[in-house]
């Protein structure tokens, strides 16, 4: 039996770990809660089991490039359909593969270290998929991450923290993705511009300032950085545009390869579909990541 199989809890989702050696974990009385909120969205609360489900495209399509899907929450909970499985299909319309991930929620209770947690997920859903790339037929060096509001922090800190591995590493496997999408994304944790609830629930009421400045992406954009496609809404009152405009910022300097489009309208949450506006941003996204033989034809 193979050590994949080993993960499997069903026939297209993985747990991350082998379920007694979870990193940075200690028993708790937390159970895992899916629930439909009143917009009819699937929540999911209270993970403490990462896995991975995986959307293959018609083999007739595929083109080897893979993408990892954070749906955000606020790292209190995943919003785990418009942020995941629904866009995971869109991918699959274009011959990518798609894996959402179900990161666990920070939490003193279920965690050594919470401010840790998140990120060993995403690094490990990064090396689970290129060192099973021949699993699934992809190509090791088109693998991507994507993520909204706090599932956006999370890839972007996978994006910019890729040399400092917070999980084990035997193989040497690389965990700097190669290219990052981020949707109306939690950039910084500095006073001015973050998004409180994010960063209290992930650094606590009283975050050390150098933690701070760890996950303040903006402040770690390097030119080995990813090309990295941006979205937000002008009006966005719950994660401010000034998030994007930063990263955007620090990546221009880097001469990191980058592109944000801009709503007007819009709010914050809207997944694929804002509904004051008949632009489909995802066809931007397809547009950049075909320029860039991010998608490609298929071998």
């Amino acid at each position: 039996m193979s050590s994949l199989s080993l993960f499997a809890v069903g026939q297209d989702v993985f747990e991350l770990y082998p379920a007694d050696s979870i990193p940075n974990s200690k028993p708790s009385s937390l159970v895992e809660k899916a629930e439909t909120a009143g917009s009819g969205r699937l929540i999911i609360s209270n993970v403490t089991k990462p896995t991975l489900t995986v959307y293959l495209p018609d083999p007739s399509k595929a083109n080897g490039t893979a993408v990892i899907i954070c749906p955000g929450g606020g790292y209190r909970v995943l919003a785990a359909d418009h942020e995941g499985a629904a866009v995971a299909k869109k991918f699959n319309e274009w011959g990518v593969t798609a894996f959402v991930l179900k990161y666990r929620l920070p939490s003193d209770e279920s965690m050594e270290n919470k401010t840790i947690g998140p990120l060993q997920d995403a690094q490990r859903a990064i090396q689970f998929v290129r060192e099973k790339a021949k699993l699934w037929q992809l190509n090791p060096k088109q693998v991507g991450i994507m993520g909204f509001s706090a599932g956006g922090h999370l890839a972007g800190s996978a994006t910019v923290h890729f040399d400092q591995a917070f999980i084990p590493n035997p193989l040497k496997t690389s965990l700097r993705p190669d290219f990052s999408i981020l949707v109306y994304p939690v950039i910084s944790f500095s006073d001015e511009f973050s998004h409180k609830g994010s960063r209290e629930a992930l650094l606590g009421q009283e975050p050390d300032p150098e933690q701070v400045k760890f996950f303040s992406l903006e402040n770690q954009v390097t030119k080995k950085t990813p090309p990295v496609f941006l979205v937000h809404a002008k009006d966005d009152r719950t994660v401010k545009i000034d998030n994007s405009l930063k990263l955007k910022e620090a990546l221009d300097k880097a001469r990191v390869k980058n592109d944000l489009y801009t709503y007007e309208k819009g709010g914050h949450g809207f997944g694929m579909n804002n509904p004051s506006s008949d632009v489909e941003w995802m066809k931007f996204v397809y547009q950049w990541m075909f320029d860039q033989d991010l998608i490609l034809k298929k071998r």
